[in-house]
């Protein structure tokens, strides 16, 4: 990485990123509704369709956990962008794969193909996000920035992915949606070798840790510890919001369709946060920043409980999206400043995996409790970022007074003093 890049430099290597990101993380987005839509298409005849299509959905995020053995091949790449076109075009075409064999095939070998995909996803992601300091190159305003940048196209792939399939499956039929998507991802491929290159050295990419290693990265760095902490549980009220706009959305209105209508303002508020970002870049100590927001999303995520009618409602869930794009640019924010470099990409996509799994898990418990109603579960929610906050907090107090300690127990002035030598007696 070049720190000297110049700010033209900077803004030509944002104009390909954000077009292959945008491209890489709405294939990656609207590919699970795309799924559903596709088992669940008459015309297939495909029995048990709603269960096929959830199996088929969960073989495509369930492989995110691979996602440290495919980073750790990024680490070691003299040229990451050829690894991560590579990973992008296998996505699209076991995409492909998947989508036609449904119906035509057994349903396992549609699933083997789709969880061939997944295994690319984290790529799709923090992959890419991981590559980004070598676009930007640059230290301050302009780095924050351009992760403002990033987030706005997690934002936009989120939102607009979804939204293209279904229109596209409205229009098309299912089928064509998901091929759309796969061209997508092969269109990402094609432009991510045009990305400005960050060079390693033969040392830098031979120091590159093992999995194993490079996993614990996350636990021995306390600023990483800390952000991960906050990520994972702020991932589970993440998980379980559209479950919760769904169950919402139709005791506040009595119409079916409320749910859809949080949800939308909820993405709506994301994009917004992101461009905010985009214009404003954030400013402060990565992981303090991190801390402050995800307070901000807790708070904003009970608001939203005590809204007392539709409308309040609507702004409520705007509120969330806006906190949580905030929060997530400081979380980039953080891992790009605290992440060794010969395990960037490790860290980058593993915490992505993590996110993705444990987003599903906040899916499924807030399904199981869906007859606590969305006011409770959206309180359980800001409690779990609040608990998220604590154990950040006590953990940089804990270490905080270790290193304290450490450095008086280093000072000879605040050593204590060596216990007296008793005199030896005279002989006789």
């Amino acid at each position: 990485m070049s720190a000297g890049r110049t700010d033209g430099q900077v803004a030509r290597g944002l104009v390909r990123y954000v077009p292959a990101a945008v491209l890489a993380r709405g294939a990656d987005g609207g590919a699970a509704v795309g799924l559903v839509l596709l088992a669940m298409d008459p015309g297939l005849r495909i029995p048990g369709a709603a269960a096929t299509g959830g199996l088929l959905a969960g073989a495509l995020s369930a492989p995110h956990l691979v996602g440290p053995w495919t980073a750790r091949r990024l680490d070691r790449a003299r040229d990451a962008r050829r690894v991560l076109a590579t990973a992008f075009l296998v996505y699209a075409a076991a995409l492909a794969t998947g989508s036609l064999l449904l119906g035509h095939a057994p349903v396992w070998a549609a699933v083997a193909a789709v969880a061939v995909a997944g295994c690319c996803g984290p790529l799709l992601t923090g992959g890419l996000s991981s590559r980004l300091p070598g676009t930007s190159g640059a230290d301050g305003a302009a780095r924050r920035r351009a992760q403002g940048w990033d987030a706005l196209t997690y934002g936009i792939g989120g939102t607009a992915g979804p939204a293209a399939v279904a229109g596209l499956a409205g229009l098309f039929g299912p089928l064509t949606a998901m091929l759309g998507l796969s061209g997508a991802a092969a269109l990402a491929a094609a432009l991510t070798p045009t990305l400005p290159l960050e060079r390693s050295t033969d040392a830098s990419t031979d120091r590159a840790p093992g999995v194993l290693a490079g996993m614990g990265v996350l636990v021995r760095s306390a600023p990483l510890r800390r952000v991960t902490t906050l990520t994972l549980l702020g991932a589970l009220g993440l998980g379980a919001l559209p479950v919760i706009a769904a169950v919402l959305g139709p005791h506040l209105t009595g119409r079916p369709g409320a749910g859809a209508a949080l949800t939308v303002a909820y993405g709506l508020g994301n994009l917004g946060g992101s461009l905010l970002v985009t214009i404003f870049p954030l400013r402060g100590e990565p992981e303090r920043l991190a801390l402050r927001l995800f307070a901000v999303l807790a708070v904003t995520t009970a608001l939203g409980a005590l809204a007392p009618g539709f409308p309040l409602a609507l702004a409520g869930f705007a509120l969330i999206g806006v906190a949580n794009a905030l929060s997530f640019t400081a979380t980039l924010t953080a891992r790009t400043a605290y992440a060794p470099a010969a395990a960037r990409a490790q860290v980058f996509v593993t915490s992505a995996g993590l996110k993705v799994a444990v987003s599903s898990v906040g899916s499924a418990a807030a399904g199981a409790m869906a007859g606590l109603g969305g006011r409770t579960l959206l309180l359980l929610c800001a409690g779990a970022g609040a608990v998220a906050l604590l154990s950040a907090g006590a953990d940089r107090l804990a270490c905080e007074r270790w290193e304290r300690d450490r450095r008086e127990l280093g000072n000879p002035a605040r050593r204590p003093a060596d216990p007296p030598v008793p005199a030896r007696r005279a002989a006789g």
